[in-house]
């Protein structure tokens, strides 16, 4: 039944992608088969196969020891303050976000001795050859796997501007479909707290949906919009060598400054999006209240909700979304609503909900706890498209106009390519 739900939920968002191409004549299935396998066979192998699920394993202790490391900075500057049992405001404020500092460091610091680009390098090649993707377009997707929706494509800065719509919409729906690995790291913390197991739980599943993510942007990117321009990029890998330091000192130093930079980002994206979030659901509750809506609302979601609020609104709306994914009947209205306060806000508040409804109990299946960690790993959101009209369209001023005009098709694409992951991880699991 799983297998059947899951083959159920990938055709049915392959439809919905189909619904909104440009150019469903075009549309290359070979490539889209491809992706698809490339997706089943990763997953299988990390959920499946012993050795390779041993293999990240590894990789998502030694990211949790890191997390773990990078707390000693943290005691360093804050003492007391960085207590891990202490209020939730002192964990994020001293804890999560300075993840995100030292996280945006190591990776200035692995792309500085050319390591990062011989992982992106290899990644690249293999979607490539199985999708026969321009150079430029298997990068950047590749490179979205451990950076963020504006720094992978500084990998491909000298090809953007020549980009076609298509290649130029692949590589922004692989800014929105994956995550970078600095804001991992406070994602493992939101998810895992303190439990040093948990954290190595979350981290290996987001590890997996972040590479998983990859051939999944692609796919759904080329049903959207498929390549009918002649390539103006040749098929070459090149990793762009621009630098980011004059030495060790200087690029942990210049990582340091992005990785503050976005801290304070996120932070201050936090404190306003969550009150404007409290400001509509005191205005949608005093609208329930007037309509008499709130008692309706309370009887019919057994007191799940107190009144008209934005998470009711969002549980009822994505709850067919979440059972697609095959989320169980009884967790539907809360994945939902998770699935709503991700894309109509952001991934943050996503995250924080999931942790408080585990910690109150409100949800317990792993199987759904599962589902929603892959679907909410991702920056597809409204505020992405801005972003990424400002970040790319720095790099290559001549495509804004097209950046904007494909910003709501890079959002549908990026949210279609999470709940794919999903889809295929609630399958397997």
């Amino acid at each position: 039944m799983d297998i059947a739900r899951g083959a159920l939920g990938i055709f049915s968002l392959v439809f919905i992608a189909f619904l909104f191409s440009n150019n469903r004549r075009a549309i290359n299935w070979k490539l889209v088969i491809a992706g698809l396998t490339l997706q089943l066979l990763f997953a299988l192998g990390v959920l499946r196969v012993p050795f390779i699920r041993a293999m990240f394993e590894t990789l998502s202790h030694w990211f949790v020891r890191m997390i773990e490391i990078s707390h000693k900075g943290t005691e360093f500057l804050f003492g007391a303050l960085a207590d891990q049992t202490g209020s939730w405001g002192y964990v994020f404020a001293i804890q999560v976000l300075p993840n995100i500092v030292f996280f945006a460091a190591i990776s200035s610091l692995l792309y500085y001795f050319g390591i990062l680009q011989w992982i992106v390098y290899g990644f690249a090649w293999v979607m490539s050859k199985t999708m026969k993707l321009s150079g430029a377009e298997s990068l950047s997707n590749a490179a979205n796997i451990f950076l963020g929706q504006t720094e992978a494509p500084l990998m491909v800065k000298p090809y953007i501007e020549g980009m076609t719509r298509s290649e130029l919409l692949c590589i922004m729906i692989g800014g929105m479909a994956n995550t970078a690995g600095s804001v991992l790291a406070a994602y493992v913390s939101f998810l895992g707290g303190a439990d040093h197991d948990k954290q190595q739980y979350f981290a290996l599943h987001m590890m997996t949906q972040s590479i998983m993510s990859a051939p999944a942007a692609i796919v759904i990117a080329k049903i959207l919009f498929p390549q009918t321009e002649e390539d103006k990029i040749q098929r070459q890998l090149q990793v762009n060598k621009e630098s980011i330091g004059s030495n060790v000192l200087d690029a942990i130093s210049n990582g340091t400054t992005d990785g503050l930079k976005l801290a304070v980002n996120v932070g201050g994206m936090l404190v306003v999006f969550t009150a404007f979030m409290w400001l509509l659901n005191a205005i949608l509750f005093k609208i329930g209240g007037w309509s008499h809506l709130n008692e309706q609302i309370s009887s019919l979601s057994q007191s799940r909700y107190d009144g008209l609020t934005l998470q009711f609104l969002f549980g009822y709306a994505f709850a067919p979304i979440a059972w697609l994914m095959g989320v169980p009947v009884h967790d539907m209205l809360s994945i939902g609503q998770l699935l709503g306060e991700k894309t109509v806000i952001n991934e943050f508040v996503a995250y924080i909900s999931l942790g408080d409804m585990m910690k109150s109990g409100l949800l317990t299946d792993p199987k759904a706890i599962l589902i929603a960690t892959y679907a909410l790993c991702g920056f597809a959101n409204f505020a992405s498209i801005g972003i990424q009209i400002g970040g790319i369209g720095a790099m290559a001023p001549g495509q804004r106009k097209n950046l904007s005009e494909l910003g709501l098709k890079s959002l549908l694409g990026g949210t279609l390519a999470c709940l794919m992951t999903a889809v295929i991880a609630g399958m397997l699991s």
